[in-house]
């Protein structure tokens, strides 16, 4: 399989890319205030591409770019949270205090994401 490459408007979705087509995405949204984190809701790979590895790429690339802006990674959906539970190396557990204020954010807001 060709590099898969990333794309990340920086607020509510990560792209997997393979020769410049999605094949991939985490949707997420950001808690602003202080600590910041990102917050994956929603984590998808297109069916021609699933089995090849391509979400757990798309996790490490999505924990590397919260570390590297400073912030924290809440996985509320249910393929980050596993894949957190199996890498905590890599992935450090969120607070309870930034996992209430991503659920509450959710609920306020249902069109987050």
């Amino acid at each position: 399989m060709a590099d898969i490459a990333f794309d990340d408007d920086g607020r509510s979705r990560l792209r997997a890319l393979l020769e410049d087509r999605q094949v991939g995405k985490i949707d997420y949204f950001v808690l602003e205030q202080p600590p910041t984190a990102r917050v994956g809701v929603h984590t998808e790979v297109d069916p021609d591409h699933q089995g090849e590895g391509i979400a757990g790429k798309l996790a490490v690339e999505f924990y590397r770019r919260a570390a590297e802006a400073g912030q924290s990674v809440v996985p509320l959906c249910p393929y980050l949270k596993r894949w957190s539970l199996a890498h905590p190396e890599q992935a450090p557990a969120p607070t309870d205090e930034l996992t209430d204020r991503a659920l509450l954010k959710l609920r306020e807001d249902p069109a987050t994401w």
